[in-house]
């Protein structure tokens, strides 16, 4: 063989070699890999979190949270809200944008848990909510039923609750019917309520207590409300009045018309009604909101006031002058030992929270 031969043979050896062998542990590859998927060995199954029985324990507290509504429980929740809002507002605020929404209290528990399990090692967070945790344990802890509004501790608002309850359905029928916020018009029916018990305590013993009904009222002042004639009046005609201060617009117009002839007795007949009290709810929402469009016209608004619009009704159109310092007062009532006023009494209720389930609040306390 010549050289030239030789050196030319050669390279084409190798490279044969190298295809041959290359394609080889190709196919070899391919086979191994092949393989590997049949057995199984790519199934990849994940890592178990870190925190998964963390996790799990949040989900698992659902039903306890749903059951757990005792004060202190509450309380645990929203200081820890608190101390969240504190260091990390935007968190709280997301929070509390979600109760809103849901409005399901279990939910708080475990959406702070949720979010705490980012502040195990926060010593800010941990340290400010083992200060508040201390304030709150050290304090001497009252009946779980005492409020701290004392006059409703009292027999007569223990019976007088389930009384209007008993009424709810003619009360939020009147707020409809007269665009006003359900609230208010049991705000004003409290006072009266309880004024009349205290002042009748008596009767209240004899008859009220026994069977939680509410007074009715059938001499000078009329139905549960109390609201008397020439008030009554008034109130129909404001309705009709286009340039009165208090009148509601076109809308509320004739829902207090009468079938046929109208009299002072007939009128009161609407009011003492013992079955059905929904006269005495619209005439109460439509003093209510005529008492409101006045001082609005007049350019004081006191929409947000309960206190006052309570005063209001209860001292009558006569004494509703508006200014821009409006008082809250009116007729002095003792429950106990203690003197309230009739506004006092109103706001205390209204913002307590008492039944807001069966009359919740209105984003907006009035229908204009």
């Amino acid at each position: 063989m010549k050289l030239k031969e030789f050196y030319y043979k050669k390279p084409v050896k190798i490279i044969r070699k190298v295809f041959v062998y290359g394609f080889a542990l190709f196919g070899l590859g391919v086979f191994g890999a092949w393989a590997i998927y049949e057995l199984g060995l790519t199934n990849n199954g994940g890592l178990v979190d870190k925190n998964n029985r963390y996790l799990a324990s949040i989900s698992d507290d659902k039903a306890v949270n749903k059951q757990d509504s005792t004060a202190r429980f509450v309380t645990q929740n929203y200081l820890k809200l608190l101390t969240l809002g504190k260091l990390y507002p935007h968190n709280a605020k997301l929070i509390i944008d979600g109760l809103r929404n849901s409005k399901d209290d279990s939910q708080v528990a475990q959406m702070l848990r949720a979010c705490e399990m980012y502040l195990q090692n926060d010593e800010k967070y941990q340290n400010l909510l083992k200060q508040g945790q201390n304030i709150y344990g050290t304090a001497s802890v009252r009946d779980n039923n005492y409020n701290a509004i004392e006059w409703m501790n009292t027999i007569e608002w223990e019976a007088l609750k389930p009384s209007i309850i008993k009424d709810s359905a003619a009360i939020n029928k009147a707020a409809q019917i007269t665009g006003v916020e359900p609230r208010m018009i049991v705000g004003c029916l409290v006072g009266e309520q309880i004024r009349l018990f205290n002042s009748k305590r008596e009767m209240f013993k004899k008859y009220l207590g026994p069977v939680k009904m509410l007074s009715v009222q059938s001499q000078f002042s009329f139905g549960v409300n109390g609201i008397k004639d020439f008030t009554a009046r008034m109130v129909e005609d404001h309705l009709k009045d286009k340039n009165s201060p208090f009148y509601m617009g076109e809308k509320y117009e004739h829902i207090l018309d009468y079938n046929g002839y109208v009299n002072d007795s007939v009128r009161i007949k609407r009011l003492v009604d013992y079955r059905d009290h929904t006269y005495s709810y619209i005439y109460t929402g439509c003093i209510i909101h005529q008492t409101r469009n006045q001082w609005k016209k007049a350019g004081y608004d006191i929409s947000n006031r309960p206190d006052i619009l309570f005063t209001l009704f209860n001292v009558g159109f006569a004494s509703s002058n508006p200014s821009p310092n409006p008082q809250c007062g009116g007729s002095h009532i003792t429950v106990g030992d203690k003197i309230y006023t009739f506004g006092v009494i109103g706001f205390d209720f209204y913002y307590s929270g008492e039944m807001s389930d069966v009359f919740p609040y209105w984003k907006d306390r009035f229908i204009d």
